[in-house]
């Protein structure tokens, strides 16, 4: 079995054409982030990974579309541990944050305003500060159901545009390079393509151009789990749900925390990397005993 690296170079240029081409016109007309139009534009984003495997295999291989969906719904344990393990992660990232200089517990929340002071609106800031006093629960639990519950369903749906491309399309089409090596490099090109929402401060707003390397190499870190949630379920959807999952549960490694930044705290951060370089270690545990057992 050999890499057919004409059809992935296809892939990946069509991917970085359309992604970069959306957003660099979004700028041009004016879009601004954190705005109902980035929202769009994030959407329309994710689908493109999706939109170059459908060109890729159906317009210039004239290949079957059906072949690369992996829509396998048979559910398994792999499913609900794509689901459970985000706010999990979020967790040990917020406790490993603790350990950060400068970091403090703050169950108020006034450390995560702080932090994002320049995108949060002092207006907006009091009216949700308000609103949380008279809220029966602490927000976290709420962050977390809200997570969950948006997780399983449209952050899943609007995840599995891209999922469908890194975990199903090139998961597939680097399979010759072994497990490590091709989650490497699809966690590489994964994170080279979300560069013009760093830019744009998205994840590191205060650290744009250095965002881009923390994106990368966040993105190395994060793809073998994906990989292995994908491998083990042998299905995209885990892979759609643990994305969108952790895109809604991110904020549990920051709402409680005080001092620090967001190179150094958050899932994003530092204390994220260091939760995933152990995860990783533990899929490296579990591979070589996989392999073992055969």
């Amino acid at each position: 079995m050999h890499i057919k690296t004409r059809k992935i170079s296809i892939f990946i240029g069509l991917t970085f054409l359309l992604s970069w081409s959306a957003a660099f016109l979004f700028y041009l007309c004016g879009g601004k982030w954190n705005t109902p139009g980035a929202v769009i534009l994030g959407l329309v984003y994710m689908c493109m990974p999706m939109t170059s495997v459908i060109i890729t295999q159906s317009v210039v291989y004239k290949e079957s579309f059906l072949s690369v969906l992996r829509l396998n719904f048979k559910l398994n344990r792999w499913f609900f541990i794509a689901w459970l393990l985000p706010p999990v992660l979020g967790f040990l990232a917020f406790g490993v944050g603790l350990l950060m200089p400068g970091v403090t517990y703050s169950p108020d929340m006034s450390g995560m305003y702080e932090l994002y002071k320049d995108i949060i609106p002092p207006a907006d800031y009091q009216q949700m500060y308000a609103q949380m006093a008279q809220l029966p629960v602490h927000p976290v639990w709420l962050a977390l159901a809200a997570g969950l519950a948006s997780g399983i369903t449209i952050n899943a749906l609007a995840a599995y545009g891209e999922e469908l491309g890194w975990r199903g399309f090139l998961y597939d089409e680097l399979q010759p390079l072994g497990f490590w090596k091709s989650s490497m490099l699809i966690g590489l090109i994964w994170g080279v393509w979300h560069a013009p929402f760093i830019l744009q401060g998205h994840n590191y707003p205060h650290y744009p151009l250095f965002g881009i390397a923390m994106m990368i190499v966040w993105c190395v870190l994060l793809s073998p789990l994906f990989c292995f949630i994908r491998s083990k379920s042998r299905s995209v959807i885990p892979a759609a749900i643990m994305h969108g999952t952790l895109n809604g549960t991110f904020t549990l490694a920051i709402f409680l925390l005080k001092g620090g930044n967001e190179l150094l705290i958050g899932i994003t951060g530092l204390a994220g990397f260091i939760v995933l370089a152990l995860v990783n270690m533990g899929i490296f545990v579990l591979h070589k005993y996989d392999l073992n057992r055969c």
